[in-house]
């Protein structure tokens, strides 16, 4: 259950970021639409969603390692989770933002929690 989470999430941050870099005026017109514009603020962004959904497919597909991966793709999401309710007045689409985030946030856990369970389960003591 925790790969299939671990490549959904995956695949969510591998096509927002790519979108972020490889289309960023339309991506800041349909997402991000914060004032003024930023070309490399959007490439940037877009560059490192593509390698949080790198690890986290990478991972799900490989088998291995998948804990330290959720874990670290998970406080990743928490800091992105908080920027958007700190920086509610600043734009955005908060009705839809939030949402979207929050359930990132809990799917991620919620296979961190699974893996750890399912790797302590099977390993004896």
């Amino acid at each position: 259950m925790t790969r299939p989470l671990a490549a959904l999430i995956g695949v969510i941050y591998l096509l927002s970021g790519a979108a972020a870099f490889f289309a960023p005026a339309r991506f800041y017109s349909a997402v991000a639409s914060f004032s003024p514009y930023n070309l490399h603020l959007l490439h940037d962004a877009g560059a490192f969603q593509v390698g949080l959904g790198a690890s986290l497919a990478a991972a799900a597909v490989a088998g291995r390692g998948l804990a330290p991966v959720l874990f670290g793709v998970l406080v990743g999401s928490l800091f992105h989770l908080s920027a958007h309710l700190i920086d509610i007045r600043l734009g955005g689409h908060p009705a839809t933002d939030l949402p979207i985030l929050t359930g990132i946030v809990v799917v991620l856990t919620l296979a961190l929690l699974l893996e750890v369970r399912t790797s302590t389960h099977g390993r004896e003591p």
